[in-house]
């Protein structure tokens, strides 16, 4: 069997509403432009030699039914003004034989700044154990962040895709999604 390895990936988000849960998650998938997939969603794995291509180059290449590989965070709530968050983040070496890291984040009280600051930070803090050297725990992400993207010595790049909203105000379900999209060609 031949192994499958993405060559392509692009982000994505998006947000529905609608009376039903999984129809407000169709409306989320709609208008982040993936609804037409069949997803499967996959761990944290960014695969070397992967690029990244904007959001409107990615959905030119699928067609309905695809199976579809992606990494994505979701969380909903029925409950109104309750704010909810999901974010993908990504950490990749600067050498791109190496592979990186991608992670998700979802849940409740977090703008999507906090949320894709913290997914970041997640996939920064796997990729770089792995690296051989460790980001401080006990300073901010911001500050950890520009120690390793400054300089000539920068050891990886990062960035996050994050979506949050508030419950509907009339209780309807309200679903966000944030998704690393994958494609195989």
């Amino acid at each position: 069997m031949e192994k499958i390895v993405p060559k392509r990936m692009f982000f994505t988000r998006g947000v529905g509403y609608h009376r039903n849960k999984l129809q407000s998650f169709e409306l989320a998938l709609r208008d982040a432009g993936v609804e037409i997939c069949n997803l499967v969603t996959i761990s944290s794995i960014y695969p070397p030699q992967c690029k990244i291509i904007p959001k409107t180059e990615g959905l030119k290449n699928l067609v309905p039914g695809q199976i579809t590989f992606v990494v994505m965070a979701r969380q909903e709530t029925n409950e109104p003004s309750r704010l909810v968050h999901a974010a993908v983040g990504l950490a990749r070496p600067m050498n791109k034989q190496q592979y990186g890291y991608i992670s998700e984040h979802h849940g409740y009280g977090q703008t999507s700044r906090q949320s894709g600051d913290f997914a970041e930070d997640l996939a920064a803090t796997m990729l770089a154990s792995t690296l051989g050297f460790e980001l401080d725990p006990d300073k901010a992400w911001d500050e950890r962040k520009q120690l390793y993207i400054a300089g000539k010595d920068r050891q990886f790049v990062s960035r996050s895709i994050a979506k949050a909203a508030h419950g509907h105000k009339d209780g309807l379900w309200t679903t966000v999604v944030a998704l690393a999209v994958m494609l195989l060609v």
